[in-house]
C-alpha cells in the first residue's frame, strides 16, 4: 500500500489529510508530525548552508515522515525559489538513501490541470477526476472557514476575559472539520463554531494597540518558524491584523495583485515576487489605516522580501510608523526575539500615551 505524506504547514494538515485519504482511499496518509527544533535540526543538517529556511524546515518534515515509512511526498512549488525546491530536495532525500517518489504540484509558481492529474494517477491508477473534483471543493470550503475563523481569532485573542477559550476552542473545532463526510456538514459544523467564537467574551479597549504582520508567506503561516510571534503579540493585549494565509495565495493574490500595484504604484512598477508587492502595498494601507505599528518577519536569505524591506521603511517613514524587521533561521535565538518585541510594544505603549 502506497503510503502519503506531505510536508506540515501550520494547521492546513486538516484540510491536506482530509483530501488525500478521500481520493485516494487505497493508500494510507501519514499523519505528519509538528514542527519541533529536532526538525529544524535534520533540516538544517542536509541542506545548503545559503538556502532559505522555509527549505530546510520542509525537508526537515519530510524526512520525519519518510522515517514514519512514507514513501510518496507530496510538495507544491511557489512563486520564488520555493518551485525549485522539490527538485532539489528529491535529490537531497535519494543521496540520503530513501526510495521515496516526489510529486510537486506546483511549479515556478503554475498549476497545469492536466500534469496534475497524470501525477496524481502515478499514486493510485484508480484515481477518479469527478471525486477529486468533489472533495477538492469541500477541501477549499474548509481552508476558507478556517482562515476566516482565524482572522477573527487574531483581532479578539489578546482581550479574552478566560484565557485559552480561543485556542481549546480552535482545537476542538479542527478536530470536529477533520470528521465531517460532506460539505452540508462542514458548513453546519463552520456555522456552528463561529457562532460559540462569536460567543467567547472579551474585553477590548478603546485605545488597544494595533499592529499588522506582514512578511514572507511560509514565515506568517507556520507558527514555530517564527517563535509563535502571535501568541507573543496577543499576550500582550494587541489587535493582530495579518493578510496571508493559503486561501489567499491560492485564490486572491493572482486577482488583488494588480489593485495593489495601482494602490502603491509611487513604490514599486514591476513585480519583486513572491509576496513581497503586497507586502508594499499593505504597509501603506496599514498606515493609512493608523496602526500602531508593523512587524516584516522573513526568513534568512528571502530574496524578494530583502528587496522591499527599503521600499517598506520608507513608507513607515513617511507615514511617522514604526517597523520592527525580524529575520528567522535555524540558529534565531528566542530570547533575542522576545527582548526586541518587548521593546518594540513598550515603544508603542508610550507612543500612544503621547
Amino acid at each position: 500500500m502506497t503510503k502519503i505524506a506531505f510536508p506540515h504547514m501550520g494547521d492546513y494538515h486538516i484540510p491536506a489529510n482530509f483530501l488525500l485519504s478521500h481520493i485516494f482511499p487505497n493508500t494510507e496518509v501519514i499523519k505528519v508530525p509538528k514542527i519541533t527544533s529536532k526538525t529544524i535540526e535534520i533540516g538544517t543538517k542536509y541542506s545548503p548552508e545559503f538556502v532559505c529556511t522555509p527549505f530546510k524546515y520542509t525537508l526537515g518534515t519530510m524526512i520525519e515522515c519518510l522515517d514514519k515509512e512514507a514513501d510518496t511526498l507530496i510538495q507544491m512549488g511557489g512563486g520564488c525559489r520555493y518551485g525549485y525546491y522539490a527538485e532539489l530536495q528529491e535529490k537531497i532525500l535519494k543521496d540520503l538513501g530513501y526510495n521515496c517518489t516526489v510529486i510537486n504540484l506546483v511549479t515556478e509558481g503554475t498549476t497545469n490541470f492536466k500534469r496534475i492529474n497524470k501525477l496524481l494517477k502515478q499514486i493510485d491508477p484508480k484515481f477518479s477526476k469527478i471525486k477529486a473534483l468533489y472533495y477538492g471543493f469541500i477541501t477549499i470550503k474548509m481552508v476558507k472557514y478556517m482562515d476566516i475563523i482565524d482572522d477573527y481569532i487574531r483581532e479578539n485573542i489578546g482581550f479574552e476575559i478566560n484565557p485559552g477559550s480561543f485556542e481549546s476552542l480552535k482545537e476542538e473545532m479542527l478536530i470536529s472539520f477533520s470528521h465531517v463526510k460532506n460539505y452540508h456538514e462542514l458548513y453546519k459544523t463552520y456555522k456552528r463554531y463561529l457562532n460559540k467564537f462569536y460567543k467567547i467574551k472579551v474585553h477590548k479597549p478603546d485605545n488597544r494597540l494595533k499592529i499588522g504582520i506582514i512578511g514572507e508567506l511560509y514565515t506568517i503561516m507556520e507558527p514555530f518558524s517564527n517563535y509563535f510571534l502571535e501568541k507573543q503579540l496577543a499576550k500582550h493585549h494587541i489587535e493582530i491584523k495579518r493578510f496571508t494565509n493559503v486561501h489567499y495565495l491560492l485564490f486572491e493574490k493572482a486577482r488583488k495583485y494588480k489593485k495593489y500595484q495601482k494602490y502603491s504604484k509611487e513604490y514599486f512598477t514591476y513585480s519583486l515576487g513572491a509576496d513581497a508587492s503586497d507586502n508594499i502595498a499593505r504597509c501603506k494601507y496599514l498606515c493609512e489605516k493608523n496602526y500602531d505599528g508593523i512587524i516584516h518577519i522573513k526568513s534568512s536569505f528571502c530574496t524578494p522580501e530583502i528587496g522591499a524591506m527599503p521600499i517598506i521603511n520608507k513608507i513607515a517613514s513617511t507615514y511617522q510608523k514604526p517597523v520592527l524587521f525580524f529575520s528567522f533561521d535555524s540558529a534565531t535565538s528566542e530570547t533575542g526575539i522576545q527582548t526586541r518585541l518587548e521593546a518594540f510594544y513598550d515603544m508603542l505603549e508610550m507612543r500612544k500615551e503621547k
